[in-house]
Parts: C-alpha cells; sequence; structure tokens
C-alpha cells in the first residue's frame, strides 16, 4: 500500500479522446434529467421492411427509438402501442413486412415538489445560500419514479420556499447536482443573485470541487488528467460513455492517487468540468471503474460484484467545496468526512482516510487555466 503519494515531479499522465467504433452519441439532456418526453416526438411511426421480419415488437421499438426495452415495455402495456392501427399489447408480437408501427407518448405529467419535514445535514447556512451534505441514496430533485424524498423536498421544508426560482419549481435552489449513490456537499442557493453568480463560479472553474474516490484496479501514474469529451451512450439511455470530439461535451478530470490497495486505488479527482456522471465514465473509460458501480462496473469482475452487493452504489464521495460568496465576496471552504458505509468499505480495503489535497487541486486548475489562456 502506498500512503498519501506526494511524488509530484513525474509529468502527469494526460488521456484524450480515443476513437470508439461508433460515432452515434447524443448531447446529455438539460439539467434537469430526461424522461421519455425529452427523446421522442409525442407520436413516432416506424414502417418495418423486410430485414425485421418476424422481430419481437418490443426488440423493434427498442432498436429503432431512443426508449430502453423497460419503457417499450411499459408503453405497451399501456396500449400505447399499435401496430396497423390495432393496439398492440403483448411484448412478443412478431412483425411482418410493409407493418406500420406507432409509438404514442403521452403529455408529461405536471410534478409538483411538496415541502417535506426530511432531516438535511447543512454544513453552512446563510441569507443567500446553503451548503448542504446529501447522504448516499437521496436523489436530488424529483423526477419520474422519484417524486418525493428528494433533497428538494427537504430544502422546501426548511427554507419555508424561500430558494432561487432560475431552475423552476422542480429543482428550486440547485446550483449543481451530485448522483443519487454519491455522497457530499452541494450549493443551494436562496435567492436568483446567488444562484447567477455561483452557475458562473462553476462555468469559470473559480468554484472548486473535490472528490474522492476508489478506482478498481491499480493506476499506475501518481497523477493524470482524463480529457475525453463525453455524450449520451448510443444504445443505453440510462448510461453516458465517451465519444469522439464533435459528438458530446467536453470533459476533463485531473485525478491524484493518494493509497495504492491490493485490489483498486484511493483517487481524488479534481473536475474542470461537470458533464454527467463524468468521474464514473472517465475512470471506467481507462478500465479502472468505481468501486460498487452498478452502472460502469465490470459484470463479470467477481471484487466488482462483491463490492456492489455490500455498496449498492459507487464509492463516490464529494468532499471539498470551495467557492467566492456572491454577496461578501470572500473565499468559504468546506470539506466533510467519508460517510460511515465508504469509511468501513475503505478500511476494510486496506486504505486509510485522508484529507484533500487542495494544492494539487491548485496546481491543475491552474495549468488548465493557463492553457486555455494560450490557445
Amino acid at each position: 500500500m502506498k500512503n498519501d503519494s506526494k511524488d509530484t515531479e513525474k509529468q502527469p499522465v494526460h488521456l484524450s479522446c480515443m476513437p470508439l467504433e461508433t460515432s452515434v452519441f447524443e448531447e446529455p439532456t438539460p439539467l434537469g434529467g430526461e424522461n421519455e418526453n425529452d427523446v421522442l416526438p409525442q407520436e413516432t411511426v416506424l414502417m418495418v421492411d423486410q430485414t425485421d421480419a418476424d422481430t419481437r415488437i418490443d426488440v423493434f421499438l427498442a432498436q429503432n427509438t431512443a426508449l430502453t426495452r423497460a419503457s417499450v415495455h411499459k408503453r405497451i402495456a399501456a396500449g400505447d402501442v399499435k401496430c396497423n392501427g390495432e393496439i398492440i399489447q403483448d411484448k412478443n408480437f412478431r412483425l411482418h413486412p410493409t407493418d406500420c408501427v406507432q409509438l404514442i407518448i403521452p403529455p408529461p405529467q405536471p410534478l409538483h415538489a411538496q415541502a417535506q419535514n426530511i432531516p438535511l445535514q447543512i454544513v453552512y447556512e446563510d441569507d443567500d445560500l446553503l451548503v448542504v451534505n446529501k447522504p448516499r441514496g437521496m436523489v436530488v430533485h424529483p423526477a419520474a419514479g422519484n417524486e418525493d424524498g428528494t433533497l428538494v423536498n427537504a430544502l422546501l421544508y426548511h427554507c419555508a420556499g424561500r430558494l432561487s426560482s432560475i431552475n423552476g419549481v422542480i429543482r428550486p435552489g440547485i446550483v449543481h447536482r451530485i448522483d443519487k449513490d454519491t455522497s457530499g456537499l452541494l450549493l443551494v442557493a436562496k435567492n436568483d443573485m446567488a444562484h447567477l453568480d455561483l452557475a458562473a463560479q462553476l462555468k469559470a472553474h473559480t468554484c472548486a470541487r473535490v472528490y474522492q474516490a476508489l478506482a478498481t484496479g491499480n493506476i499506475k501514474d501518481d497523477t493524470g488528467t482524463i480529457d475525453r469529451p463525453i455524450a449520451r451512450h448510443p444504445t443505453d439511455r440510462k448510461k453516458m460513455a465517451v465519444c469522439l470530439p464533435g459528438q458530446g461535451r467536453n470533459a476533463i478530470t485531473h485525478y491524484y492517487v493518494r493509497q495504492r490497495l491490493e485490489h483498486c486505488t484511493y483517487v481524488e479527482c479534481y473536475l474542470e468540468t461537470g458533464r454527467t456522471h463524468q468521474i464514473r465514465v472517465h475512470l471506467a473509460s481507462i478500465g479502472k471503474p468505481l468501486v460498487g458501480d452498478c452502472l460502469y462496473g465490470q459484470a463479470g469482475d467477481t471484487f466488482q460484484r462483491r463490492w456492489q452487493q455490500i455498496l449498492h452504489g459507487q464509492w463516490l464521495h464529494a468532499r471539498c467545496i470551495g467557492f467566492i460568496h456572491p454577496r461578501s465576496k470572500t473565499w468559504m471552504q468546506f470539506e466533510v468526512p467519508l460517510p460511515p458505509a465508504l469509511e468501513t468499505a475503505l478500511h476494510t480495503l486496506g486504505g486509510k482516510e485522508v484529507s484533500a489535497d487542495w494544492s494539487m487541486r491548485q496546481q491543475f486548475i491552474s495549468a488548465a487555466d493557463l492553457t486555455h489562456t494560450q490557445a
């Protein structure tokens, strides 16, 4: 085991985009996530040709639309799929050449976020903002399948509705997000002035975010940068993936190895961009998916399968956040320790929790800013 690596003289490895076999990617959806209505028109009409003869209707729709097979099954069960004008409610229905298949997507049901008395761990609060330590398993805002019990529901109760309105009634106050099974610090704006200011800092890289992660396997270089654009996965709508330049959004993750363990690497990640699932996708793209990651982990790996069952989600913690206060213009910096489940897992795997290394983050971001300026 290598503890608290300080060897910064070695030049960091820089991993750029690698060509992929497929080049069909879609841009990530805007803040607020996605549902079926984001990716399909209200009605889709598809003609069956000879190549699709005898194909099951659920397979045909999953292959020819942006819906997952599970979503297709829901639409079939709801009576929203027709073949030659007749409603089809058998997912095993076989198609014939010249069949006309219709898929109806009903209009979205409006969501109304309700205030709920859910305990929150408030790290800092004033009249303009909050810094919240989100627990693992909590969704940030309401969406289909998670209409309540979210961070937003808790914030509406705690703040009595006094939150910024820029992101609408479903995401009030939410400046940025982290995944359901990721723990750690989030910024919440109480008014539009604070929201706009903090969002601008995130865009300008003056808002510092430091994550700690457990990556499977051994990351050989002590420091490095993964510079690979990210877009929606071409076949699995739940996933993101690295893609070719120009086919997604630029994404840059800097990393610093803190400890090397027998089966994994305790690593610190500094985000230059903030794409959906960025750290998870980037580390998986170099063959080092996060321990416990059920979406991007290697399904056939015995070690990974064991920790997926123990953790029920990725080992990833948003440990630190730093920003310039929108009103006072003073620098504020916060750090929270690992939650018990992640600390126990780290200890079991032979590691020891360490505080974030802000100086290493500053080295990465300062070098990146200089590169951007010269370009």
